[in-house]
């Protein structure tokens, strides 16, 4: 090995000098010089070229041959991140670096000066590698369709990258000026609180995207509702700094990531997921046209197919406890049905017959508080289409149902008149 890398020290030498007395020869002793150091820098460059075009071709020519997402997921990500394009210039770079002593031995000040720019270059293409990698990581778990993990490594590789940047930066002046990195650092602590206040958000959005990854609460797609900002839609993205959500209008909303670490967050993904949507609305009644129901509405309202068998079965209770009861003929006394009571057992039949809804999920139909306006009587149950447009075309198909079925029960529904 030592005997091969000897050889090649040699033969570039052999190259620099025929280069070199070329120049020489050729040009005028003003001109000598400087045509020395830029036909060297060419051939070096040259060099470095050819050998980072072959070793591209090799390494994406070898994982070309697992672009199989299924069977070859890491293979993918990594040749899809183009990890190969940086591996490829990396080991030029440092071809090129053993070889600049050979090209540039006759004149010392140039090689310090090419060292360091090559050294540059270097720093940036292990920084590029190190970007690429974390996109490889992304492009796993995208093939993997692990979608929380996404949502971390979305808030860890901007926050290395920040991170990246800043300590690429310091090594890069290192590199180009010859001097200690610690010395550098060592300036940069009288600033460090400066540091902490202009990367507040940043550090809040890295602690953002853990906490959402890792209790797995929202990920991109999800239809969420953010009543702070009065916001509902689908999460187009969530980065370290700002999360995109694309209304139902079609107009694209931006927030703070960090602002999921202290705001109400509604995730209705499930809902959509389940097929099931809630209903949770009331209809306001008018309480003086509320009544006992006396024999002949009992009587009509036993021709209601809904109701026919349960009022059957109060009927002949009634009758059993009227038998030994003092003044029977008075509907106050004893347990009479209400027009109220008998309509609240005609909705919830109404709604356990409907094919819309969903029988497995709660079926309430219950009186709220008694309000000036009325008494609310609120309808609690889910459809089993969470479908926006046929979720609404159901509620509206129940709701007029029972507004005008409540006539049957001389049940008065209040309406509020608009005031002038």
């Amino acid at each position: 090995m030592n005997d091969e890398l000897k050889d090649t020290k040699d033969f570039l030498q052999n190259i620099s000098d025929h280069i070199h007395y070329a120049v020489r020869d050729t040009l005028p002793d003003n001109w000598v010089l400087l045509g020395q150091i830029v036909l060297k820098f060419l051939f070096l460059l040259a060099l470095i070229y050819i050998t980072d075009f072959i070793l591209k071709f090799i390494l994406n020519q070898i994982f070309r041959t697992f672009f199989n997402k299924d069977q070859y997921p890491i293979q993918k990500s990594i040749y899809q991140s183009r990890i190969t394009n940086s591996v490829a210039h990396l080991i030029a770079l440092l071809f090129g670096s053993f070889a600049l002593f050979s090209i540039f031995y006759r004149h010392p000040k140039s090689f310090i000066f090419l060292e360091r720019m090559v050294g540059l270059a270097i720093v940036l293409v292990v920084a590029g590698m190190l970007y690429r990698s974390l996109s490889a990581f992304r492009n796993y778990f995208v093939i993997q369709q692990d979608y929380y993990k996404i949502i971390a490594l979305n808030a860890v590789s901007q926050s290395v990258k920040i991170f990246g940047i800043f300590v690429s930066s310091i090594v890069a002046i290192s590199v180009i000026f010859g001097i200690s990195g610690s010395a550098i650092l060592g300036s940069l602590g009288a600033i460090t609180a400066v540091l902490v206040l202009v990367f507040r958000d940043t550090i809040l959005g890295f602690v953002t995207g853990i906490h959402v990854a890792t209790s797995k609460n929202l990920k991109v797609g999800d239809w969420i509702g953010i009543p702070k900002y009065n916001l509902e839609g689908n999460i187009q993205d969530i980065n370290l700094l700002t999360t995109k959500i694309q209304n139902f209008d079609k107009t694209i909303s931006t927030i703070p990531t960090y602002d999921f670490l202290t705001t109400e967050i509604k995730n209705i993904q499930v809902m959509s997921e389940s097929n099931t949507r809630r209903i949770k609305r009331s209809i306001i009644f008018n309480i003086n046209s509320f009544k006992f129901l006396d024999d002949y509405t009992l009587n009509r309202l036993s021709k209601v197919n809904l109701i026919k068998h349960y009022l059957e079965v109060k009927k002949a209770e009634m009758v059993e406890e009227r038998k030994v009861m003092e003044n029977p003929e008075l509907l106050i006394n004893g347990r009479q049905l209400t027009n109220i009571g008998v309509f609240r057992e005609y909705i919830f039949n109404y709604l356990k017959n409907n094919q819309h809804i969903d029988q497995e999920g709660t079926i309430l139909v219950r009186q709220l508080e008694n309000t000036p306006q009325g008494m609310p009587l609120e309808i609690y149950c889910f459809t089993n289409d969470s479908q926006w447009a046929n979720y609404e075309d159901i509620q509206a198909d129940i709701f007029d149902h029972l507004l005008v079925a409540s006539k049957e029960f001389d049940l008065e529904v209040i309406q509020f008149a608009k005031i002038q």
